[in-house]
């Protein structure tokens, strides 16, 4: 196949036309994000009456990312932060009114909520987690949808880091005890007192327990456990006992958690709207879905008969017979799909991003790469097409988290890259979430270390194979990959031809210092365990030894940092600092801040504003052929 032509990077990056698609529980109607003034906003259209769409949310400075159905037809909720900060508010839509704007629901300044939850056993009512009463702790309340009334059902007592709300008054409590151990309590609802029902070893948990869901008649919990397996399976938790049975496991894969980091993906367990389980997502080289019930083991079969790619997000109506479904494909952007099963009709909704040629984007290839040490690191590799495959300019692409991973799917940065010619490699090095706990837990101790010859190794691998000019390698990342991407050009400089950092950890134990209030319990079992204390004078020596800021002297590799200058995870000063000392030394390094931002883009000219920087940066230093936009 020929060269394709060059694509815009306004094209890989502009807004969908329409994306995130959920079917209504009457199955009369859909709700879906598309452009309103440049804005991802929430629109709802009728399913048979052919009815135009409407506009339902109008917010013109941020992209809504995150909304719901609630059991009620008339209202709809969504979430909203200011400006990238991730104080997240609820707001409610009131469908039946096209002139009533959106009511925030949590408006309490500085407060978030880091989701919320719609009880089947609780109709008209909304639970969430809100830290008002104080920023380091998430007090638990339910919402009155229609009258907005906020009642409180419990005050955090100190210790909690999330709760679990099981129905009719029962509510359990996940503490985290000073050595990292994770006690899931139940709340005494006279007293208040937490009484132990059961205990999760930190070390296998960075984040926490994930997912952790009420079964409907509330005696039990669903959870990701990997006691005594290397593997995440799912159990249920029996809620008086403690005692854990197994509902389903893949021999090879770990349930998909994805979703714990980016609530963007869809959720491991596939329910209905009663809250029944109906199937488990896991994810290997591509996903695999497992059904349990019998009913949507058919209209599971049904859905994957209509494209190549993995089923995304996925909902149905409460009868289960109406069903929206996506997919996800690496040459396709998204592809929404509608699906009746009584009926049997099935009809194309849209494509995210029809102006995009699947035949034109290029292939992710799983590819395992061996480590120096022997340990096996699941990969991705993209090159572009119609070139010749040798000797090509190299992107390595590093993933932030770093508890999350690399995965199969269409990712616009990818398609950018290869559209200009690069290669392009992910790497799921020692620490990446999703390949069992040995493969995460071989990463304590090696934040600078045996992760980054992971990444290193990776590069001699494309080498050896003959995809890449060693003398052609740009190391490009975010978040963690932007730590990792700032390592490359301190601790190996000579090793990447340019380096390309947004939102990047420059100094760890500053960054430790900085996370937000109610994040800070939790670093024992995260940074704290792989990296170490900082407020230990003797830990705090190893972990600024590992930090990028301690070796600006070492970079001369052409580096260029971008920040987002609302981001609560990684702060400003964390690129401000570096930035300020290579200038200090002479160094050339380009710096570009977004004051519209924080840790996740998202409006998209600062998407094309980024990548278009990129792409010249790329090309000046990598010597390949520039864009036109």
């Amino acid at each position: 196949m020929a060269q394709p032509a060059l694509i815009s990077v306004k094209d890989f990056f502009r807004t969908p036309e329409r994306t995130a698609a959920t079917i209504s529980p009457d199955g009369a109607r859909i709700a879906y994000l598309a452009p309103w003034k440049n804005r991802l906003n929430v629109w709802i259209q009728d399913l048979d009456s052919g009815a135009g769409p409407r506009c339902v949310t109008a917010d013109e400075t941020r992209t809504v990312l995150r909304y719901t159905w609630t059991d009620d037809p008339r209202w709809l909720l969504y979430l909203q932060d200011t400006g990238g900060d991730e104080n997240w508010h609820v707001f409610r839509i009131d469908l039946d009114d096209p002139q009533a704007p959106a009511v925030d629901l949590t408006p309490f300044p500085g407060a978030t909520t880091p989701g919320l939850e719609l009880a089947a056993a609780r109709p008209g009512k909304a639970i969430v987690q809100l830290n008002a009463r104080n920023v380091a702790e998430f007090d638990l309340y339910e919402i009155d949808i229609a009258s907005g009334e906020l009642t409180l059902l419990a005050e955090n007592p100190g210790p909690v880091t999330g709760w679990l709300y099981a129905g009719e008054g029962r509510l359990f409590a996940q503490t985290l005890e000073d050595d990292g151990t994770y006690v899931f309590a139940r709340r005494d609802g006279e007293t208040g007192e937490l009484h132990r029902v059961a205990t999760f070893d930190g070390a296998d948990y960075p984040i926490s327990a994930y997912p952790l869901e009420a079964t409907p008649d509330g005696t039990g919990a669903w959870i990701g456990s990997n006691r005594g397996t290397d593997h995440t399976r799912l159990v249920r938790l029996d809620l008086a006992t403690g005692e854990e049975t197994e509902v389903d496991s893949h021999p090879d894969y770990d349930l998909d958690t994805r979703a714990q980091v980016f609530p963007t993906f869809p959720h491991p367990l596939i329910r209905d709207r009663r809250g029944e389980l109906l199937g488990v997502r896991y994810q290997g080289e591509r996903q695999v879905i497992r059904a349990l019930d019998p009913d949507f083991a058919e209209v599971l079969a049904n859905l994957e008969r209509l494209s190549e790619g993995d089923l995304g997000a996925v909902s149905c109506d409460d009868s289960g017979r109406r069903w929206v479904a996506s997919f996800v494909h690496d040459r396709d952007a998204r592809v929404t799909w509608f699906y009746d099963h009584d009926a049997g009709e099935v009809r194309l909704l849209f494509r995210s991003s029809p102006h995009l040629d699947p035949d034109a984007m290029a292939p992710m290839t799983p590819v395992t790469i061996t480590a120096r040490d022997g340990l096996a690191l699941p990969s991705y590799l993209t090159l572009p097409v119609g070139v010749d495959p040798t000797g090509l300019p190299l992107v390595l692409l590093v993933h932030g988290g770093p508890w999350t991973r690399d995965s199969w799917g269409f990712d616009p940065s990818v398609q950018l890259l290869a559209n200009r010619g690069y290669a392009v490699l992910q790497v799921n090095f020692r620490g990446s979430g999703g390949f069992g706990k040995a493969h995460m837990q071989a990463a304590i101790g090696e934040f600078a270390g045996k992760m980054h010859d992971d990444l290193i190794d990776a590069v001699d691998w494309a080498v050896a194979q003959g995809y890449a000019d060693p003398d052609r390698v740009a190391i490009f990342g975010g978040s963690y990959g932007g730590y990792a991407t700032l390592v490359g050009a301190a601790f190996t400089p000579d090793r990447f031809a340019a380096a390309f950092a947004y939102v990047g950890i420059s100094n760890l134990a500053s960054f430790m210092r900085t996370v937000p209030e109610h994040a800070k319990s939790s670093l024992v079992n995260n940074w704290y365990r792989y990296v170490g204390d900082p407020d230990d004078p003797e830990q705090e020596a190893d972990v600024l030894a590992r930090s990028p800021i301690s070796r600006v002297d070492e970079i001369r590799t052409p580096l260029m940092i971008v920040q987002g200058a609302n981001d609560v995870r990684v702060v400003r000063a964390e690129s401000d600092n570096i930035v300020a000392a290579l200038r200090e030394r002479g160094v050339e390094v380009e710096y570009l801040v977004f004051d519209d931002e924080g840790h996740m883009f998202v409006n998209p000219e600062n998407l094309i504003a980024m990548f278009s920087a990129a792409e010249r940066f790329l090309a000046h230093h990598l010597e390949e052929r520039n864009g036109h936009d």
